[in-house]
């Protein structure tokens, strides 16, 4: 008999009939998940999470009777273990951050493949925190002209956004630091550098413990702030 395996379960709310579809059928075609809600508004979702958890819980950002980011707040206040991500065509900073201020820990983009949407699901699930390269990149542009215009001393480099000591990063670290910064998923970082997706998982959260963030937008904002980042 073969052995049970557990399966990740899933929500989304998406009120595009076209997304709508894709999202289902890339979560069917993975068989470490497990699709429990498919909802098109989010007073369907909302009502659904009152009384159901799941573990990764998929927004639109432009749902027709409630914004998406209230979803989001208010299922990480129902479920604080939820991992959420959101999956848009508002592809600019501001929704971005407001996005991770309400909770969330991964942003993609709709115009993303299909194929690759199981994937960071997964990866969400494992810790990480998926996001757009197109909009990393974006960030990590504002974030160096805003590094240029401000006084070279700032932020010492030994203290972090708190103003206490900070354990410095590793060698291997701050090379994963930069890959990720890059764009890089971690299994094209754990490639690169010859080892395991789950090291590069695990020098990731060593990361964020030592610069006292909760995700990669906040890790690559404190990095850059404290001359980390090349």
């Amino acid at each position: 008999m073969a052995p049970l395996v557990h399966r990740s379960s899933i929500a989304f709310v998406e009120d595009d009939p076209t997304t709508h579809a894709r999202i289902a059928r890339a979560i069917a075609a993975d068989d470490s998940l497990r699709l429990d809600m498919a909802a098109s508004t989010a007073q369907e979702i909302i009502d659904f999470l009152s009384s159901n958890s799941v573990d990764v819980l998929l927004v639109d950002l432009g749902l027709p009777d409630l914004p998406g980011l209230e979803v989001i707040r208010r299922s990480r206040a129902m479920w604080p273990c939820c991992a959420v991500m959101v999956l848009t065509m508002f592809g600019d900073e501001t929704n971005m951050v407001q996005a991770f201020e309400a909770g969330a820990t991964g942003y993609l983009l709709k115009d993303g493949a299909e194929a690759d949407l199981a994937k960071h699901v997964r990866e969400l699930r494992a810790g990480g925190s998926p996001i757009a390269p197109a909009i990393a990149r974006q960030l990590l542009l504002r974030w160096q002209a805003d590094s240029r215009k401000s006084a070279p001393a700032a932020a010492p480099i030994q203290k972090g956004s708190s103003g206490s000591l900070m354990e410095p990063l590793s060698t291997k670290e701050l090379e994963v630091l930069d890959l990720t910064a890059r764009g890089f998923t971690y299994q094209e970082v754990a490639s690169r550098m010859q080892i395991a997706v789950s090291t590069v998982q695990s020098h990731v959260r060593n990361i964020y413990g030592k610069l006292d963030v909760h995700n990669k937008a906040e890790a690559l904002y404190e990095a850059r702030n404290l001359g980390l980042l090349r």
